[in-house]
């Protein structure tokens, strides 16, 4: 009988015996895209997926391994973008340039929250997150001098890379593809380290994670740090792309959409924001004739995602976030009672 399990086991066993060739072919078929699939729409479709898994990458680093919960990333992802622009069409500076400089300062920035909301946390550490983000708004707003105010930046140049210019979709592809895979060899390399397995150990236990000696507060910071720097990173290489920017990009709904990709991929996974970022892009397209209403067939899948599978699509099905191991605890210790109390009785 074909169960999900001998499913799962199967698929298991052809991805180890051909993992070599299989990341070969998905190499090659990535690499290809803009050849395969030549036509603008479908590449802006992918540069937003790609551009996405970056963002929804820093928030995941944020609220999946260290179990903060921010949800403010739009800010962040603001700040990038804007100091991308600025210094672009104002100093006339190399995107090259801009690109490091961008994520460095939206890193200062994530500090400058991060400091005074170390003891916070759940719902409280979300609101100031929240304001922070709707702040960074506001000052793209009313900015006049500086942010263009409601008429925004426009002519942001495009990069230039080996004097090829990367006006349109087809080559500002590579871009983001660039900055994904960046991001997710830096992570994955990050997490291996002291550094990774502090959050994890905040995550799972901060007053544990204290008592073992470590330092909580500056390593909340630091992650808190790396998730700004890359909605930054992500920010400073959307501005040219777009070509055009104004604070309508940087709302609170641009932040859940954000998050609705982290919870629907798999919070602290490193597949999770890239299989969100492919579900939530796919969903915007499909839903786009019935304008704001999508909005709420995104919360509908997202309320469904957090009753049927909480740890999302990627998390393992024994997962904290699953919450079958306290189930199992749970009856384990049911069924433990009502054998000693048989056995009291006999």
């Amino acid at each position: 009988m074909l169960t999900l399990s001998t499913i799962k086991d199967t698929s298991k066993a052809f991805y180890k015996k051909y993992k070599l060739l299989i990341w070969i072919v998905a190499s090659v078929f990535i690499l290809l895209m803009p050849v395969i699939f030549p036509k603008n729409y479908i590449m802006g479709v992918m540069c937003r997926i790609l551009m996405y898994t970056t963002l929804a990458g820093g928030l995941n680093a944020i609220n999946g391994y260290s179990g903060q919960t921010c949800i403010g990333i739009a800010g962040f992802f603001c700040v990038g973008a804007y100091t991308e622009a600025i210094l672009a069409t104002r100093f006339e500076l190399s995107f090259w340039i801009i690109l490091p400089l961008a994520g460095i300062l939206t890193a200062i920035v994530g500090l400058l929250v991060a400091t005074p909301t170390l003891r916070m946390s759940g719902i409280y550490l979300s609101i100031v997150t929240l304001g922070f983000s709707e702040i960074m708004r506001l000052i793209a707003l009313n900015w006049t001098d500086v942010t263009g105010g409601a008429m925004g930046i426009k002519g942001i140049p495009s990069p230039v890379f080996f004097g090829i210019s990367l006006k349109n979709s087809k080559v500002y592809y590579y871009v983001f593809l660039a900055l994904a895979i960046l991001f997710l060899f830096t992570t994955s390399r990050v997490l291996k380290s002291r550094v990774g397995r502090a959050w994890m150990s905040i995550r799972e236990g901060e007053i544990a994670a204290r008592s073992l000696g470590v330092e909580t507060s500056r390593y909340k910071a630091m992650n808190f740090m790396y998730g700004a720097f890359w909605a930054g990173i992500a920010g400073a290489a959307y501005a040219p792309y777009v070509k055009f920017l104004d604070s309508t990009y940087f709302t609170l709904d641009e932040g859940w959409n954000v998050l609705s990709m982290v919870i629907i991929g798999g919070q602290g996974t490193l597949g999770g924001p890239i299989v969100g970022s492919i579900i939530v892009n796919f969903l915007t397209e499909v839903l786009r004739p019935i304008g704001q209403w999508r909005l709420v067939a995104f919360g509908i899948v997202i309320i469904v995602m957090l009753w049927f599978r909480p740890q999302g699509l990627v998390g393992a099905s024994n997962s904290i976030l699953s919450g079958h191991d306290i189930v199992r605890k749970i009856s384990q210790a049911s069924a433990d009672d009502q054998k000693t109390e048989t056995e009291a009785a006999t």
